[in-house]
Parts: structure tokens; sequence; C-alpha cells
């Protein structure tokens, strides 16, 4: 019982990361690729955690701790590519709402003006 529970979520997980791929891939902008890396691989690459958790007995810790690392450093970089993306010269951005960080980083540039 415990393999085919095994063999589930390792292949649920590999597809994830495989369509991460493809989405990284296929998507145009680089806020969807952004998306596409980040949401479908971390979620990919738990659901592989799991798997090899159940499968191995005595590498569970390593795990667990692989997959936390890999659940904060993701998000994290994504939100740096995004913000590096944002402040890039030549990269186009259609925001079709509100856009807050573009009034607080020229309300910046002013503040250093007068400074």
């Amino acid at each position: 019982m415990i393999d085919i529970a095994v063999g589930l979520l390792a292949i649920a997980g590999a597809v994830l990361v495989v369509l991460a791929g493809v989405g990284v891939l296929r998507f145009g902008d680089v806020y969807a690729r952004m998306h596409a890396a980040t949401k479908a691989s971390t979620l990919g690459i738990a659901l592989l955690g799991i798997a090899s958790g159940l499968a191995l007995g005595g590498g569970r810790p390593k795990i667990v701790i692989a997959v936390a690392f890999i659940f904060i450093t993701a998000p994290s970089a994504a939100h740096l590519v995004g913000r590096a993306a944002y402040r890039a010269e030549g990269i186009d951005i259609e925001l079709h709402g509100r856009d807050d960080l573009a009034a607080m980083i020229d309300g910046q540039v002013e503040q250093a003006k007068e400074d």
C-alpha cells in the first residue's frame, strides 16, 4: 500500500516539476515565467520529498530540511527576480491595476534629490 502511495506522489511531483519547466519555456513575460518556476516546482519538490520520506526510513530529517530550504529560498528568489525585472530597463511591464511600487520609488527619488 505504501509503495502505491510513494509511486503516485513521485509521479505527481515529477509531473509538476516538468510542467514548471514547460511553463518557464512557454510563457512570454518574466512574471509568468517566475510564477511557473516557483509555484509548480516547489509543490512538485514537496511531493517528491514526501514520497522519498515514505520510501526511505533513515533519511527523513535530511529530506525535511531540504524541502524546507526550498520552500524558503524559492519565493525569496522569485521576489528578488521580480523586483530586479521591475527596475530593469527594456523589460515591458503591463500592469492592469494600481502600481504602488512606482509611487514609492518615485517618492524615494524625489526625496534623494531634495537632500
